[in-house]
């Protein structure tokens, strides 16, 4: 695996953990703390400028993962950040990414191997 492509792994992985502590919280408290909703929205850029550069980079998206969705969410929100839905973030942060954790796993594993093998 290409040393890039095995960074931005890393970083969806750390982002993913992320994910689980807000959502880890409930959704009554994510609704009601506007920090929490904005480190929602930059974990959601995070992931789609992510998955942008793992597309161009030719790592498939795995069953459970779509790149392009999460481009266009990143997308959204950047540009249309005055017209997003609290309870649409809340389901893509507490149902969708949890699914990409354990369906990114084998390309989590493989980034580790290939970041490893580059520090020998």
């Amino acid at each position: 695996m290409d040393r890039r492509a095995a960074k931005e792994l890393v970083h969806i992985l750390g982002w993913l953990e992320r994910v689980g502590d807000i959502s880890q919280r409930g959704k009554d408290a994510y609704i009601a703390d506007e920090l929490l909703q904005e480190a929602g929205d930059s974990l959601m850029m995070k992931l789609g400028e992510a998955a942008n550069r793992l597309s161009r980079l030719g790592i498939l998206a795995p069953d459970g993962v779509e790149w392009a969705l999460a481009v266009a969410n990143r997308n959204f929100i950047i540009h249309q950040y005055d017209e997003i839905n609290r309870d649409l973030t809340w389901l893509t942060l507490s149902r969708d990414l949890p699914g990409w954790r354990a369906s990114l796993e084998p390309l989590f594993a493989e980034a580790a191997k290939a970041i490893e093998a580059a520090a020998d």
